[in-house]
């Protein structure tokens, strides 16, 4: 199974829809990569651990629950968790969940 995993994420790296440098007007700026989709069932909050959501608005995987979001960079997800950003959803205090 993670065979095709390794698969799409060599397919995204080299592929392309990105200009090379020379290549057509300099003003022109290559579209950023989406998110290969069968990848959403595999990939997860490496904090949370838990599922994300593709923001195709932004090319971000995003976890409500945290309020972060990952970027997507050349088609591949960057889940470093410094690499994360704050979104704009403020996640639940700590202090609230007392028993």
């Amino acid at each position: 199974m993670l065979r095709g995993v390794g698969a799409v994420l060599r397919r995204a790296a080299s592929g392309g829809g990105g200009q090379t440098p020379g290549q057509g007007p300099e003003s022109a700026r290559p579209q950023p990569q989406p998110l290969e989709p069968s990848l959403l069932g595999f990939l997860v909050c490496p904090l949370s651990k838990r599922p994300l959501r593709y923001e195709e608005a932004t090319n971000e995987l995003v976890n409500d629950e945290l309020g972060i979001a990952y970027p997507i960079i050349d088609g591949i997800p960057n889940m470093v968790p410094e690499a994360a950003r704050t979104t704009k959803k403020k996640p639940p205090a700590e202090d609230s969940k007392q028993p």
